[in-house]
């Protein structure tokens, strides 16, 4: 039998129907169905307004960049025909904002001219104004004049403050707030950003401004490290993600986020699966950008796990989605012995990023590098400029970092005593964190310097405490080198070629002696001394005591017993 041809008006009827069932499911957060039917509501009748726009919103937060961006086209061209410029404008700036988050900047770009345009023809002041400043803000954050992105938040939240707009409002304050936070005035801006959150935990905004929103302010957290805040609102954007399934966009980068989170806090097997379901879900999510961060991440976590080709392998499709692989593959290419190629890239990227709380992670990465290959002037320079950024935003990671720098810089140029006090200041700041990986590297770098001053029992407390959490996590290459430090103390292979006279008279120079004070010490002519220390140096093929000080350290000679 042949198909019955379908009437107009049984088509609207399924149409109305399908319309009710999207909007129900919408109630309900069950965004894949409210897509669903919508679609099929669009296909036999024409959707109001309204309803595009929640079309519009159910395509975004599944994923559906396309249907996303047709349906506020649509939606725009309702809301002008019914004489709702503004609200048509509105539409237009999301899909421009769309756009830009996938980096189509020119075309993104025409649709924000076109939505200025709707605008200028229209009597009176209306918020849509403040949204439109938006790119502004964004252009001149990327220039790095934080101030001038400040001042154009504020006329942004100036223009939601008086059409008493909640979105545009909340929008401004958060990023007025990064503009601050990016100029040093942390109290200031995290006072700007815990204000844009509260229309956000309130549910006053919808679904794709309170996803970017929520995002966003875990981004500023981990910009300037406080990553106690971080969690904090890591667990609230998984709680809302929860409450919607079906959700694509935003739920990738809650997944990043926790495994950053439970990487720091030695949860590694659980941040490798976090990472690797943050990876899959990025693949159908909104901003293609993020892809990056996920896969640098999941490098990371392979390369404290001693998984090295995993690690490169993911460090460069991080760099294929324009995440900068660096400090993490320098990292890896150190491990590796790929000194050259490391010290490059690395030297590279701190020349590129102006960016301060971006620059404090190459830096200490920095430090240890220039220390490995015996340049001290490197590692000090390095090692200040941290302590400076440290000091301009005061968060605990970042005060961690420049301790630790500090620490280990001192231990390789003689200054033993002032070195040990700002490691154990390191220390307890990455306990205080719950960061065990973190405090165990710093525990290495004390049991060093304990060595150096012949506390031997002391050492070897503060490297098998060490050794036990390297152990429990499954740092294995931090594992091996330990053991292999260890072991130091027997064999001429540990020994770098060294004399056990050499090995003891270059422990003591590396603990800030003079010559003369060795062979008090030693009990020796300063002659001889001065002849193990010309021996020391052709031996490591270094030319001076820093330089010496800064092998001994890097190749654990200072651990070896004479």
């Amino acid at each position: 039998m042949a198909d019955v041809p379908r009437t107009p008006e049984a088509a609207a009827d399924d149409g109305a129907g399908e319309l009710a069932r999207g909007r129900a499911a919408a109630e309900r957060l069950a965004w894949q169905q409210a897509y669903e039917s919508l679609s099929r509501a669009h296909e036999t009748t024409a959707l109001p307004a309204a309803d595009l726009e929640l079309l519009a919103t159910a395509a975004y937060l599944t994923g559906k960049v396309a249907a996303c961006l047709h349906a506020l086209q649509h939606a725009s061209e309702a809301h002008a025909a019914a004489g709702k410029v503004p609200r048509a404008a509105r539409c237009l700036f999301w899909l421009g904002f769309t756009l830009f988050s996938q980096g189509d900047i020119a075309q993104a770009g025409g649709w924000l001219a076109r939505a200025a345009r709707l605008l200028d023809r229209e009597q009176g002041e209306h918020a849509e104004s403040g949204l439109l400043l938006l790119p502004q803000v964004f252009q001149t954050a990327a220039e790095s004049d934080h101030a001038g992105s400040e001042a154009i938040a504020a006329r942004m939240a100036d223009i939601g403050q008086r059409t008493g707009d909640v979105e545009v409002l909340s929008f401004a304050l958060h990023e007025q707030g990064r503009a601050v936070l990016r100029q040093g005035r942390v109290r200031e801006g995290m006072a700007l950003l815990d204000e844009s959150m509260v229309a956000v935990v309130a549910g006053e905004l919808p679904p794709y401004l309170a996803g970017n929103l929520y995002c966003s302010m875990i981004d500023a957290c981990r910009e300037i490290a406080e990553f106690r805040r971080a969690h904090e609102w890591t667990v609230a954007l998984t709680t809302w993600c929860d409450r919607q399934p079906d959700m694509v966009t935003f739920s990738g980068q809650c997944l990043v986020h926790r495994a950053e989170i439970m990487q720091l806090r030695g949860q590694w097997s659980e941040a490798l699966a976090e990472a690797k379901r943050a990876c899959e879900r990025f693949a159908d999510a909104i901003d293609q950008h993020a892809v990056g961060m996920a896969w640098y991440r999941l490098g990371e976590i392979y390369r404290v796990q001693g998984a090295r080709e995993e690690a490169e392998d993911a460090y460069r499709r991080a760099g294929e989605w324009g995440r900068d692989p660096q400090p993490g593959l320098a990292l890896l290419w150190l491990d590796k012995g790929r000194t050259g190629a490391a010290r490059a890239a690395l030297e590279r990227s701190v020349a590129e990023i102006t960016d301060p709380l971006r620059r404090a992670t190459l830096l200490s990465a920095q430090v240890e590098l220039a220390l490995v290959t015996g340049d001290v002037d490197a590692a000090t320079a390095a090692c200040e400029a941290l302590s400076t950024i440290a000091a301009e935003f005061g968060t605990p990671v970042l005060r961690a970092e420049a301790d630790r720098a500090r620490g280990v810089v001192r231990l390789v140029t003689g200054d033993i005593r002032d070195g040990l006090i700002a490691l154990r200041s390191a220390w307890q700041l990455w306990r205080d964190l719950d960061a065990p990986y973190e405090a165990a590297k710093v525990r290495v770098l004390i049991g060093r310097g304990c060595s150096a001053l012949g506390d031997d029992e002391s050492a070897a407390l503060e490297l098998d405490s060490a050794r036990r959490v390297f152990d429990q996590l499954g740092a294995v290459i931090d594992l091996a080198r330990l053991d292999a430090s260890i072991r130091h103390g027997s064999g001429p292979a540990a020994t770098h070629g060294l004399t056990a006279r050499e090995v003891q008279v270059l422990r003591l120079l590396a603990s800030g002696k003079t010559n003369h004070a060795i062979a008090a010490e030693l009990v020796l002519a300063d002659k001889t001394v001065d002849r193990h220390v010309s021996n020391i140096y052709a031996k490591l093929g270094v030319n001076s005591r820093a330089a010496a000080t800064a092998y001994a350290f890097q190749h654990r000679l200072v651990t070896a017993t004479a």
